[in-house]
């Protein structure tokens, strides 16, 4: 199969298997080699699901992350061999879950279940149904630059740069793609 034909099985999300403890190593040590290797159009995201829990700590209230799957990590790809061979060679990753032995490319995780895990983080989960390309103009939808629009001027796995123009002044802004639009014209 050439590597331009990616089938569904073949994106998406994936959970990583790691060493308990050395979920957030892991997670650095991914994202390092994706951009060592040239490989940020292929391995994405990498997000440790984590929920925020009020306890008391020397007797005062405080907020603490806690890990939802102490020794996993989930990974947005698309699996081709040459990311497959990074993630699971990545220090203190144990493997995949959902691949069936004998060096077997695993299963994405249903798209449900990829949604209820974000959400639960506190990540809005949106699909982006349109091109995203250098020299687009888009509206921006989230964060402190809501409402304004501007052209992208850098597309890098699921994050953008925009030059907004603000008070007269051209100001640089890295958004994820979740908090851009397009803006339909006509």
């Amino acid at each position: 199969m050439d590597e331009n034909e990616l089938t569904s099985f073949d994106q998406g999300w994936f959970v990583v298997q790691t060493y308990s403890g050395y979920e957030n190593k892991v997670k650095e040590d991914l994202l390092k080699r994706a951009e060592t290797y040239d490989m940020l159009d292929k391995i994405l995201r990498v997000e440790i699901p984590t929920e925020t829990i009020r306890t008391e700590v020397k007797g005062k209230m405080k907020d603490i992350e806690e890990n939802l799957f102490p020794g996993y990590v989930l990974v947005e790809m698309n699996m081709t061999d040459e990311a497959w061979f990074i993630v699971r060679n990545t220090p203190n990753v144990t493997g995949f879950v959902g691949s069936h032995g004998n060096r077997s490319k695993p299963t994405p995780l249903f798209e449900e279940e990829i949604q209820d895990i974000l959400v639960g983080m506190g990540q809005a989960v949106r699909e982006i149904n349109f091109e995203v390309y250098v020299g687009k103009r888009v509206r921006i939808i989230d964060g402190a630059f809501s409402g304004f629009e501007a052209p992208i001027t850098e597309v890098s796995g699921d994050k953008v740069k925009l030059v907004v123009d603000m008070f007269g002044r051209e100001t640089p802004v890295e958004l994820d793609l979740q908090q851009i639009d397009e803006i339909n014209e006509g």
